[in-house]
């Protein structure tokens, strides 16, 4: 399992995870077929990604009957979480303020986002007191 819940997926990682959360247990070859068409990957490409992937610690395996199984080491969330935590640090110098005001000057909150983020704002409030 991985250590360090504060890895940076790179894309390619980003999309064997998404193949992995979206189903597991899968064998390299499930990830192949599953993969080939959006990606054009070669099954040796899949290979050493998940060898490599593996090492970090972002997935291991089991033995299945006729292959080795994987698994997502991280979940989908603490790797959002992390991709946010790194996007705000390097782009935004850590403030959040600063990233909402870029995102609504390029594109306009609808009503219901509005809403949305109010309550995550209260949820917050409420969590801090």
């Amino acid at each position: 399992m991985a250590e360090d819940k504060s890895t940076i997926l790179s894309g390619s990682e980003w999309r064997i995870m998404e193949c992995l959360w979206e189903e597991t247990p899968r064998t390299v070859m499930q990830i192949v077929n599953r993969l080939k068409e959006e990606t054009g990957w070669a099954k040796s490409t899949i290979t050493t990604l998940v060898s490599r992937m593996e090492a970090k610690g972002l997935l291991y395996y089991k033995d299945g009957r006729k292959a080795r199984e994987y698994y997502p080491a991280i979940t989908r969330n603490e790797a959002a979480i992390s991709e946010t935590e790194s996007l705000l640090s390097r782009v935004y110098r850590g403030s959040v303020g600063m990233m909402m005001n870029t995102l609504v000057e390029k594109k306009p909150l609808t009503k219901n986002e509005i809403e949305e983020l109010y309550a995550i704002l209260q949820k917050a409030e409420e969590a801090s007191e």
